[in-house]
């Protein structure tokens, strides 16, 4: 049986342990040991980040293949509006191609723990939430989503991966839980065609 870790990445940490320029890392927090981050979350987002003690399980759940989604909640710069929305649910086209369609709504302001430090937005400029599931992990994706639509993210916090969520996990704040999850799971078999019965030779 495996153990993954579930922890509240602050803003403004390293998804690692260590760093050359003195940032803050993951073991600026996470005291337990032989655990690595399965996939990333940018020094400047928030949220759930999942860890693990098994290597083959740390695969699985880093690799796009197997599709977990991720469901983030940004707050962005404007008032979303909902054909902003139906953009990102058919797809956005971004310099690295088109994404996949998403799931998005827009959130009524959630309460969470304020951010230190707190977002930069101009002066009389209304911000709101919204949320977006995606099934990619691509460099910076969501903040450059909600830009090709007008509305570019001022905070973005993970708050789930997959059916596992932050659960009142607060920042810096972690739990262990043990999975049965197979690290490897078995790839379905190929169906072959049906081929015609041999044919006999006439003598």
């Amino acid at each position: 049986m495996s153990r993954i870790l579930l922890f509240n990445k602050p803003f403004n940490v390293l998804s690692q342990f260590t760093d050359n320029d003195e940032r803050a890392t993951l073991a600026n927090y996470i005291t337990e040991p032989g655990f690595y981050a399965a996939g990333r979350l940018d020094y400047d987002s928030e949220g759930l980040l999942i860890l693990t003690d098994d290597g083959a399980l740390q695969h699985r759940l880093a690799d796009p293949k197997f599709k977990l989604d991720k469901t983030y909640w940004a707050q962005v710069e404007g008032e979303i509006t909902e054909a902003a929305l139906e953009q990102l649910r058919c797809g956005i086209q971004l310099k690295d191609g088109p994404t996949r369609p998403a799931k998005a709504k827009r959130l009524v302001t959630p309460e969470l723990w304020p951010r230190t430090p707190p977002i930069r937005q101009r002066a009389n400029q209304a911000t709101s939430w919204l949320e977006l599931k995606i099934s990619e992990g691509r460099n910076r994706q969501v903040r450059r989503m909600t830009a090709a639509v007008g509305f570019p993210t001022l905070r973005l916090i993970r708050v789930a991966i997959g059916h596992w969520t932050l659960d009142n996990l607060s920042p810096g704040e972690y739990r262990v839980e043990q999975v049965n999850l197979p690290a490897n799971p078995p790839r379905p078999a190929r169906s072959r065609p049906n081929r015609p019965p041999a044919r006999r030779p006439r003598r």
